[in-house]
């Protein structure tokens, strides 16, 4: 029995998240689904009993039995749409990698789109059916004529994007809950499409086969996605230890024409101005400067010149003779 401490323990523990297996249940279950997928698609192409329960379903005419419930199934249809559909799961499976440090639900979420992508769309285009809308002869399967509805991706879209919740939930109470909201929604797509008159009952029936097919297999992607996993956050890690590592930016350069800082010689002088006449300045933080009064240019002692006003060296003797009418240029005259 375990103490309390260790008890806590596993509880501040992470739970590893349980990652379903292919198991012999698991691939019975795929086997059996195979089979009636390729039933299916045999029994329309040799216009056997499902062309023929297609044709009384389209004849009876759903729409208008219950005409009344007919808004409502135009907008329940989008739950079974690609775009609106893949958008809502990605976005709560992206809050889980958040949480579970892990790309593995968005991995998952991606590996089985493009199975169904991969699968529904090439039977689609390969066997090329037309809707009931646009059938040209009563008991004809309609097949090889340009068409693009069976399997239905409608229906197959809802199996794999609700049913992915159902693969990834952590623990099994959670798992049987979800598999049974993403069944009741899988069903309801599937036949509302056949209400609406879109597709045939037999297209809805391969389109959960379809995508039944598609979460079955998802146990056989497990290693690729777990290896894609490690690759991609390692690549993440790399690149966040290299920005960690990049040089701290430069500190900012003065412009020119900023005012530059006081330096311990040039400190500001604050100059308090009065009502009505000016008082002396006062020197703010200078202690080797002892203050002086300030006298107004009226009230300084007038400066007087002293002495002679002859200009310097006027009384010094000249160097040579000046020259007078007698005097020759230079020389005197005897």
């Amino acid at each position: 029995m375990r103490t309390k401490d260790e008890l806590v323990q596993a509880e501040e523990r992470p739970t590893e998240p349980v990652r379903p297996r292919m198991t012999r249940t698991r691939l019975g279950i795929f086997v059996a689904t195979s089979v009636v997928y390729l039933a299916i698609v045999v029994g329309v192409l040799t216009t056997s009993w499902p062309v023929r329960f297609d044709w009384q379903v389209m004849l009876f005419r759903p729409y208008k039995q219950w005409p009344e419930i007919h808004t409502f199934l135009d907008y329940f249809v989008v739950l079974g749409q690609r775009g609106p559909t893949a958008v809502a799961v990605a976005a709560w499976l992206g809050w889980c990698t958040y949480r579970q440090k892990t790309l593995r639900p968005l991995l998952v979420l991606g590996t089985s789109l493009l199975l169904l992508n991969a699968t529904v769309g090439a039977a689609k285009i390969g066997m090329g059916r037309l809707g009931p809308h646009y059938a040209t002869e009563i008991g004809s399967n309609e097949m090889f004529a340009g068409g693009d509805i069976f399997p239905s991706g409608h229906t197959a879209n809802a199996v794999v994007t609700w049913g992915v919740l159902a693969y990834l939930a952590t623990t099994p109470h959670t798992r049987r809950v979800a598999s049974v909201i993403a069944a009741l929604l899988a069903l309801g797509v599937g036949m509302t499409t056949v209400y609406l008159g879109t597709h045939w009952m037999s297209d809805v029936t391969l389109g959960w086969s379809a995508g039944l097919l598609v979460l079955l297999a998802l146990p056989w992607f497990e290693a690729p996605m777990a290896r894609a996993d490690a690759v991609l956050l390692g690549v993440w890690q790399r690149i966040r230890e290299r920005g960690a590592l990049l040089p701290a930016p430069l500190a900012p350069v003065a412009t020119v024409g900023a005012p530059r800082p006081p330096v311990d010689d040039q400190l500001p002088v604050r100059e308090p101005v009065g009502a009505g006449a000016r008082t002396a300045r006062v020197p703010d933080g200078r202690p080797h400067l002892s203050p002086r009064p300030h006298t107004a240019r009226s009230e300084r002692t007038p400066v007087t010149p002293t002495g002679s006003r002859r200009p310097a060296g006027s009384d010094r003797a000249p160097r040579t003779t000046p020259l007078g009418p007698a005097t020759g240029r230079g020389r005197t005259v005897g």
